[in-house]
């Protein structure tokens, strides 16, 4: 009778776990078998999800059940309306029946429209279809960003010393010499996710408008390494914090890099960092502040970023062909390159036929082309030069209001770097005596991936707007990504990469 019963104990266990886990999908292409990437999901007609570039996507646990609708759409595809039931039946593999048909000419009102005329029609439309709104809104926006950092050289050093003793000076570059090696073997990454009501407004004030805007943070999650370091600033505090260990931690000192004078001070006293700390900036205000900066970026009416669209006499268009959007309408399809050495982008638009609007770009900078280039190697030790900047953006119809509203965007970049930095540790005394002198010397490429995603984009109140009060939040620090954390919010499906990261301790 026990064994029966541990074994019913178990198979109960199983049974529950099985219903309780997320359902995850894949979305391919039903004549090919390949992979599509950004397909949306609709569900039950009021939140939307997204296949990501692997084609996967996840159902939250959150209201869904078998009677769950999904309407599953791509452009370029036909759409498919299923309940989480058909996924089951279906092995959660969607296989989407291509629409796409090819026209030697597009004719509109007995007229043909070259694919310049088509973008003429773009820009004619353009504030018509991306109008400035001023209606209250609540959008519930999924972000996340990843970081990853590959030295090519990383040397540090310390040359000169007057405040070590040979066998401390010996230490620390032999852990400098451990530090730089475990970043070169193990190259720094990080990932974070957050998920979040975003609450706008465009008010009055003194006659001018005033744009108002909130965000709860309902989840926040960050998966990175402890002891490595992404970010150049962040490899310069790393290898600060290395020689502290080796120094005096009752004293103040200073650092002075290359012609730019006095940093901070800095010691390993810890009164004066719990003092510092407190004036930090809240994670909230950071969070905002990514948000801003990238649906700015990623927003078609940003002239300079999105100049295939808004600068057509510097590219290159070709009709490519049409299909029809989930809306059963006709899209443009036109490829696009550079015909100007001003012109940077090759990519796809993809235009409505009934309004001209651009309801998705997919962009990559062409081969050869590089952005934001910056060559101080001689003068101040550094160089930089944007190599990668790939993005996809696509836009549904506002239903709250008239025009469109960025519903999915994501954006790769890519940098290479040299740095070749002298840092000097100053003591802090009445006659501010040279403790060392330290070199840093790195070369090498980071890269980031920042995704968006619109939930849901609903209306709201100016009042309801106001009477909400900020609260600061705080990532919750993970080791390895669990699907579980976000079981009750549509989250965009991790990439293989993401779910295989590890954190060390």
């Amino acid at each position: 009778m026990k064994k029966k019963y541990n074994f019913s104990l178990l198979f109960l266990f199983i049974i529950c776990t099985a219903f309780g886990q997320n359902i995850t999908g894949k979305i391919i292409d039903s004549n090919t078998g390949e992979i599509i990437s950004y397909a949306n999901i609709g569900i039950n007609e009021k939140e939307n999800s997204i296949s990501n570039e692997e084609g996967y996507f996840t159902l939250s646990e959150n209201g869904i059940d078998d009677k769950t609708s999904l309407t599953i759409s791509c452009i370029g595809y036909v759409v498919q309306k299923i309940t989480v039931e058909d996924l089951k039946k279906m092995q959660n593999i969607v296989k989407l029946a291509p629409s796409i048909f090819e026209l030697n000419e597009v004719s509109v009102s007995n007229k043909k429209l070259s694919p310049y005329d088509i973008m003429a029609n773009v820009k004619a439309n353009f504030k018509t279809n991306y109008p400035s709104s001023s209606k209250p809104k609540k959008d519930l926006i999924f972000f996340r960003e990843s970081n990853n950092f590959k030295p090519k050289i990383l040397d540090v050093e310390i040359d000169k010393s007057t405040g070590f003793s040979k066998e401390a000076l010996k230490a620390a570059n032999a852990q400098m010499a451990s530090f730089t090696s475990k970043l070169k073997t193990n190259p720094p990454k990080h990932f974070i996710d957050f998920i979040c009501n975003k609450y706008s407004h465009v008010t009055k004030k003194d006659g001018k408008n005033l744009y108002i805007s909130k965000m709860e943070v309902m989840k926040a999650t960050k998966l990175k390494d402890a002891n490595n370091a992404v970010a150049l600033d962040d490899l310069e505090k790393s290898t600060t914090d290395i020689v502290l260990k080796h120094l005096d931690s009752t004293k103040y000192y200073r650092v002075k890099s290359g012609l730019f004078g006095s940093r901070d001070t800095i010691t390993l006293r810890k009164d004066y960092n719990q003092k510092k700390s407190k004036s930090a900036k809240n994670q909230l205000t950071a969070a905002k502040s990514k948000l801003d900066v990238f649906t700015y970026s990623n927003s078609i009416s940003n002239t300079s970023k999105y100049d295939f669209i808004h600068a057509p006499e510097n590219y290159e268009y070709k009709y490519e062909g049409a299909s029809f959007s989930d809306q059963e309408e006709l899209i443009y399809e036109l490829s696009f390159k550079p015909k100007k050495s001003k012109a940077k982008y090759k990519g796809t638009l993809y235009i409505s036929e009934s309004d001209f609007a651009v309801i998705r770009a997919d962009y990559k900078l062409e081969e050869g082309k590089k952005l934001n280039s910056l060559n101080l190697k001689l003068l101040l030790g550094v160089k930089s030069s944007e190599n990668i900047s790939n993005g996809t953006v696509i836009y549904k119809k506002n239903t709250i209001d008239n025009g469109y509203i960025l519903h999915y965007a994501a954006q790769e970049s890519g940098r290479y770097f040299y740095l070749n930095r002298p840092l000097k540790f100053i003591e802090l005394t009445s006659g501010e005596k040279d403790i060392f002198d330290l070199d840093l010397k790195v070369e090498g490429n980071s890269f980031e991936k920042q995704e968006y995603l619109n939930i849901n984009h609903s209306e709201s109140n100016e009042l309801a707007i106001e009477n909400i009060k900020e609260k600061d939040f705080n990532y919750l620090q993970i080791k390895k990504y669990d699907p579980k954390i976000w079981k009750d919010y549509s989250a965009i499906e991790p990439t293989a990469e993401m779910k295989q990261f590890k954190s060390e301790d």
